[in-house]
């Protein structure tokens, strides 16, 4: 099977290179009415919330308006934060959104860590774990057209039946976002898809869980983040990634210190290399693996790297760094698909 090539979508607007609200969102659609052109198989919509630079908060409006401009291409999110939301008003959402796009949606979740995100909602990130098992389960069973009476610990339905039901059978695609293990395990023993960010051994993890609860891996995708940027010259590309590189990995190493899931999270805005010293190095950590920068060629050969690593079967690449200017996301995207993606067709 070919490996899918997918670009996620924040809409993130920072401060050092901010633009009109409306210019932006306007920009950012165009740009995912292009990648279809160009031949992307994905547009991957992502989520958080009180953010400065807007991070997108309202995923399935974005997913709508894409839907309405677009024929082909497949439209999911990377994730919806689960934990925040009524599992009711997302499976209607995901059903109308799937009715849009005329069954081009994927929905996929994940349990969310900014403390912030919970905390100033007044919902204990204490719960997630337990609110995700909870939702997404009754989301599955509301998408594929059963009538729910379920009395919970946080949702209480009685003969909930969502109308107009989803287009796709039994249900839109569902993925699980996870990076802990028992996140890993809960996606695969769930019998949902599986969306990671960081080093390829994660799909190891995955397909071993799902061989332990007598699933076949190959009936199951595996999509895989990875930074992008690709020009003409090795050069060009690093100075034009480096300060959104920087930018983007200094406001997530300070929301994993903030949440200190994990060892060594509190330590995670140690070390960050300046944006001078990324573009002397050309070389810059995400998530355990290098971004993938440079030209047509560096960026063949890394991916090509990656997958000899791991089972992945949609790549999703952040080309629309935050702070970028679109005619520099477009030319990037444009060199990638020409000269990239072909080479895994």
């Amino acid at each position: 099977m070919s490996l899918k090539f997918g670009v996620l979508w924040p809409f993130r607007n920072p401060s050092f290179a901010r633009v009109p609200w409306d210019d932006f969102y306007r920009s950012h659609l165009d740009l995912v009415c292009d990648s279809e052109a160009m031949g992307y198989d994905n547009a991957w919509l992502t989520e958080h919330h009180f953010v400065d630079d807007g991070y997108s908060p309202s995923l399935l409006p974005i997913g709508a308006a894409i839907a309405a401009r677009t024929s082909r291409i497949r439209i999911g999110t990377f994730l919806v934060l689960l934990p925040l939301h009524n599992p009711v008003r997302i499976a209607e959402d995901t059903a109308t959104v799937d009715l849009i796009s005329r069954g081009r949606f994927d929905l996929g979740v994940g349990l969310g860590y900014r403390r912030k995100e919970f905390s100033d909602q007044g919902i204990s990130h204490t719960t997630r774990g337990k609110r995700l098992q909870e939702g997404i389960a009754l989301i599955q069973r509301l998408l594929s057209g059963e009538e729910v009476t379920f009395d919970g610990e946080f949702s209480q339905l009685k003969e909930i039946k969502i109308v107009p039901p989803a287009l796709q059978q039994p249900h839109p695609p569902i993925w699980l976002g996870a990076i802990a293990p028992k996140a890993i395990e809960r996606a695969a023993k769930m019998g949902f898809h599986f969306q990671a960010v960081g080093p390829a051994m994660l799909d190891e993890l995955y397909d071993s869980a799902l061989e332990a609860s007598g699933r076949n891996p190959a009936d199951y995708n595996i999509a895989q983040l990875r930074a992008v940027y690709c020009a003409q010259s090795r050069e060009q590309a690093w100075e034009q990634a480096a300060k959104p590189l920087h930018y983007m990995v200094s406001k997530y190493a300070e929301w994993f210190a903030e949440a200190n899931d994990k060892p060594g999270d509190d330590q995670a805005t140690q070390g960050i290399p300046s944006v001078d010293e990324i573009i002397k190095a050309q070389k810059f950590d995400m998530f355990g693996e290098d971004a993938i920068v440079g030209t047509p060629s560096d960026c063949k050969d890394m991916i090509a790297d990656y997958v000899k690593r791991g089972r992945v079967t949609h790549l999703v690449t952040a080309q629309a760094l935050p702070g970028l200017r679109p005619d520099l996301i477009r030319q990037s995207m444009q060199l990638f698909a020409n000269q990239v993606i072909p080479a895994f067709r």
